[in-house]
């Protein structure tokens, strides 16, 4: 049963409900809410710090300018590892994952490089940086970095 003044009126595709709660929109106008969920998902919320990252009336590159940052050292380092420099093209593409974290702690709003929360992102980005630069330095032969306990658990998991 529902209490009265609470029944649905149906109109096209959206169903209404006279008595909503009214609360500002993003805009600041009024906007109906209830505590029903929508039939069909029309938007999803923006991630925090996803608003652009220069004027409205900036072309769309300069708006986008720190993933932009990011690709084109990732890309660099990739074009470093195609030409035979394996280990400063890996280590650049681990730097530039930990700049996207750096960018995404210290700039307000950072367009498309923004995917989660601040937070997850930060972490992300930082993790996944540090491992690749570890690695990178790690790598056979002549390795720049060595862990000796990773040998011995070699020896115990791999090696017979």
């Amino acid at each position: 049963m529902r209490e009265q003044g609470t029944e649905e009126r149906t109109t096209g595709a959206e169903a209404t409900v006279p008595d909503a709660v009214s609360a500002p929109d993003a805009e600041g106008g009024p906007h109906r809410t209830t505590r029903r969920f929508p039939r069909i998902t029309r938007d999803t919320a923006r991630p925090e710090g996803g608003g652009r990252a220069a004027p409205r009336d900036a072309p769309a590159p300069a708006r986008q300018w720190p993933i932009l940052a990011v690709l084109a050292v990732v890309g660099l380092g990739l074009l470093l590892t195609a030409l035979d420099a394996f280990r400063f093209g890996t280590i650049l593409i681990g730097v530039a994952l930990l700049g996207g974290a750096v960018m995404r702690w210290a700039l307000p709003d950072v367009g498309m490089l923004a995917v989660r929360s601040r937070f997850t992102d930060m972490v992300t980005y930082g993790a996944l940086g540090v491992a690749i630069v570890l690695f990178a330095m790690m790598a056979q032969p002549k390795p720049w970095l060595e862990i000796p306990f990773l040998d011995d658990t070699l020896h115990f998991t791999v090696r017979a």
